[in-house]
């Protein structure tokens, strides 16, 4: 009787984890892809918006205490 090979079945366990993660984060940045194509006037003005605000308010701060020094 031929004596079992651990190292192949583990390798092959492992492909099979590999394989199968890879295609899992391939569904999500599908998923994300898709979601952000669905609405990119709503999703991409609103951070874009904030953004801005938050960028003139930290340098409108700068500016204050540059000035006041």
């Amino acid at each position: 009787m031929a004596k079992p090979n651990y190292s192949f079945e583990k390798r092959q366990r492992d492909l099979a984890k590999k394989r199968k993660k890879e295609e899992k984060l391939q569904k999500k940045a599908a998923s994300k892809e898709a979601k952000t194509q669905d609405a990119p006037e709503d999703g991409a003005e609103a951070p874009a918006s904030g953004e801005s605000d938050e960028a003139a308010a930290g340098e409108g701060k700068t500016g204050e205490g540059a000035g006041s020094a």
